[in-house]
């Protein structure tokens, strides 16, 4: 009976530990996407978005924190490219209701994982960089809020 009590205690111990899996790290350090994958990756993911909240129109404007990156300035440009006004001081007319965009760029595996999100919807979607820019790894992932 002894030593059925002691591993009973000791199963009911070691079960509140946990094991890390290093593929599942998070890392708070951005990761750096540069030139033709940039664009290639803020392209496609641009796209996308516009397929999820409609054609840009004169009224449609969409807002994103100010950064230096590479690949903030690629997605800009994307989104412009498909009619959005974008703002990234801050700076909106008081009868404008812009769409917050937040995204993310990180590295899994010599992949490259991309995310936008709005209020409403989050993508998602893997890229293998490429030297004539990034290729699509991953189906796109869309995840609608209500």
């Amino acid at each position: 009976m002894g030593k059925f009590l002691t591993y009973f205690i000791m199963v009911a111990l070691l079960s509140g530990c946990q094991t890390a899996d290093d593929a599942l790290t998070t890392s708070s350090t951005p990761v750096a996407v540069t030139g033709p994958a940039a664009s290639a990756i803020a392209g496609d993911m641009a796209s996308r978005l516009a397929e999820q909240i409609g054609p840009a129109g004169v009224t449609t404007t969409i807002k994103m924190e100010k950064d230096t990156s590479e690949f903030a300035a690629a997605l800009e440009a994307a989104l412009k490219g498909w009619g959005y006004t974008v703002v990234t001081d801050g700076k909106v007319a008081k009868d404008v209701k812009p769409v917050e965009l937040a995204y993310a760029i990180d590295d899994f595996d010599g992949q490259v994982l991309a995310r936008l999100s709005t209020p409403s919807i989050a993508l998602g979607r893997a890229y293998t960089p490429t030297a004539a820019g990034a290729a699509p790894a991953s189906p796109l992932s869309i995840m609608q809020r209500n």
